[in-house]
């Protein structure tokens, strides 16, 4: 029974699961936040294209 407790306290498999979920999130909130300016600079873009042609 101590074994598996001990086990159990040292087991940091779900703190790195965590981790990673963090970082997905903070990745997915800059995604988030750029977007919208690069759809703005894209679309400026094809625009003056558009006019050239």
């Amino acid at each position: 029974m101590y074994k598996s407790i001990a086990h159990f306290m040292k087991n940091e498999d779900g703190a790195t699961a965590i981790e990673y979920a963090l970082i997905a999130a903070a990745t997915g909130l800059a995604l988030i936040a750029v977007m919208p300016a690069i759809g703005v600079g894209v679309q400026n873009s094809f625009n003056s294209v558009a006019a050239g042609l």
